[in-house]
């Protein structure tokens, strides 16, 4: 059964699926995982090329919020009709998904963006296999908000 959201529920989702994103990353650490300040990382990224740093906080965690809203259509346009099983087998596969493709592409192009180097799979890091499992976790809880989002979003549409 083919399923259509709205614009406007999908960015609604991916704002929401971000915000627990975060909050998964900074809970994490009572287990001892690393925190991963996806939007710290970005605004020292964006500072790294300027004598003075003209971008605060607010840039990076919009620049982060943005890449959460676009891997929501990502979902939406590309795979919500291609990837099978229920809303939460498609969380959980979503949310790997996106762990490998953060670990192995987009950790590594940001971290040599910023003058540093994670490597492929955070190899670079003190405590790569840490820093795998806090990134599945906010992965994992990503897809898992999304779909979760998505699916019980049209009760709360107006008839």
């Amino acid at each position: 059964m083919e399923r259509t959201y709205s614009f406007t529920e999908t960015v609604i989702c991916g704002l929401i699926a971000t915000f627990m994103m975060s909050m998964l990353s900074f809970l994490s650490s009572g287990i001892g995982l690393p925190v991963i300040d996806v939007g710290y990382m970005l605004k020292e990224i964006f500072n790294h090329i300027h004598e003075q740093d003209p971008y605060n906080i607010l840039w990076g965690n919009a620049a982060y919020y943005i890449g959460g809203i676009l891997l929501a259509l990502i979902w939406v346009v590309f795979l919500d009709d291609r990837i099978p099983g229920n809303w939460l087998v498609q969380g959980i596969m979503y949310g790997i998904g996106i762990s490998i493709i953060a670990a192995v592409i987009i950790s590594p192009a940001i971290s040599m963006a910023g003058g540093e180097s994670f490597g492929l799979f955070y190899l670079d890091t003190w405590f790569p296999v840490l820093n795998i499992i806090a990134g599945l976790i906010m992965h994992l809880g990503y897809g898992i908000t999304l779909l979760l989002c998505l699916e019980y979003s049209d009760h709360f549409k107006s008839d």
